[in-house]
């Protein structure tokens, strides 16, 4: 497991630098077709082929627990509740959803997209398992463990914990599959059905926030896969508001963008323009800072890539913002999290955007980073974000 994680970490960075360039090229070219053209098809599939491979990537890192994340006190019940018309859109309307919310329970720290994740793949792996018509069942409730109840378990870890649990009343798994079943590249399903890490990815997550996974399972009867996180002190944020389907756009803010790949710099500077924006360009640290001393009143935000020749991202930042002092920031990355963490720059409060990155998500972090101002538009139906 440890060499899937160095592999996986090792080829991270390349390869979301060149799904970076063909999920925001293909945006482009899509921009630029009448949807009724024969080539819109077409590029729709490099679009969906791009965003298939980045989840793929995704799954990965969070199997090697190197996936970068952004956690918040979150309401599990709240973060649930929000997934249940996509789940329901992904299992089929021959499957009955059941959600069954426990009370009274406490908050967890953990990224939202990653309980997103977990259901996903829980629920597809449970469809799966269901004859032609079937049930699902999602419960929470708390849950806490002393010594006792941890002997004989050797995952389990004494203390409060919020457990969230996916059932299903399908084939079952005998004590074979059962053993192998968190393996990454192990499956059961058809040749062409399944990467093999859908449960090692549920695996991975799930062990990155200190929980663990409790499975039972009868031949031909059910499954449960029963999931402990430890409670949180705090209250839990608030869904992240706005309409969806809006894209910000800008209204002329100067943005100075730093990055050594020739191909990514001018993927970005082509995005933020269509986005509204006036960008300036460096593909060096000494270029950037020759640009802020003659620009030093227009520029209002810095995205730069964080690991780059002559200086990293973080150093960068400090020397632009002595030139600047209103400077805001905006970090980006095709590098797994333990990487970007030893650069010191994915601190509280930082603005960060993980590569490979959609038009549409980079409007939302720049609109995020430059402190909300901006306008709203109607989303392009057409445009993929992964």
């Amino acid at each position: 497991m440890e060499s899937i994680g160095r592999l996986a970490g090792g080829v991270a960075h390349d390869f979301n630098n060149m799904l970076t360039v063909i999920l925001g090229y293909t945006q482009a070219a899509m921009d630029e077709t009448d949807p009724s053209a024969p080539l819109y098809p077409n590029l729709r599939e490099i679009l969906n082929a791009a965003g298939r491979s980045a989840d793929m990537t995704r799954q990965l890192l969070a199997f090697a627990r190197k996936q970068t994340i952004s956690p918040q006190v979150l309401d599990l019940n709240r973060t649930v509740e929000g997934m249940l018309k996509m789940l329901r859109r992904l299992i089929g309307e021959d499957i009955d959803l059941v959600w069954k919310p426990g009370e009274n329970l406490w908050p967890v720290m953990m990224d939202p997209s990653q309980i997103d994740q977990i259901l996903a793949n829980l629920c597809i792996n449970a469809r799966d398992a269901v004859p032609d018509t079937g049930r699902i069942t999602i419960e929470t409730g708390p849950a806490t463990f002393d010594k006792d109840d941890c002997t004989g378990h050797a995952d389990f870890i004494p203390g409060d914990f919020v457990m969230m649990a996916v059932g299903d009343n399908g084939c079952g798994m005998d004590k074979e599959t059962l053993d192998h079943l968190f393996e990454p590249f192990f499956t059961t399903k058809d040749l062409g059905k399944g990467t093999g890490l859908g449960l090692a990815t549920v695996y991975g997550i799930v062990k990155q926030n200190n929980g663990f996974i409790h499975v039972s399972s009868e031949p031909g009867q059910h499954t449960v896969f029963r999931i402990y996180l430890p409670c949180r002190a705090g209250r839990a944020a608030e869904p992240a508001g706005g309409k969806t389907g809006e894209i910000p756009l800008g209204r002329g803010e100067t943005i100075l963008i730093v990055e050594d790949e020739t191909v990514i710099l001018d993927l970005c500077k082509l995005m933020l323009e269509r986005l509204g924006y006036a960008v300036l360009t460096a593909a060096t640290p000494t270029e950037a800072l020759q640009l802020a001393r003659t620009n030093m009143d227009r520029i209002r935000l810095l995205m730069t890539d964080v690991v780059m020749p002559e200086m990293n991202g973080r150093d960068l930042a400090r020397q632009l913002t002595g030139i600047c002092p209103d400077l805001k920031l905006l970090f980006m990355s095709g590098y797994t999290a333990n990487v970007i963490e030893h650069q010191g720059v994915l601190g509280k409060g930082m603005n960060f955007i993980q590569k490979p990155f959609s038009k549409n998500a980079l409007a939302a972090k720049v609109h995020e980073a430059l402190g909300g101002t901006g306008q709203n538009v109607n989303g392009d139906p057409h445009a993929g974000n992964p």
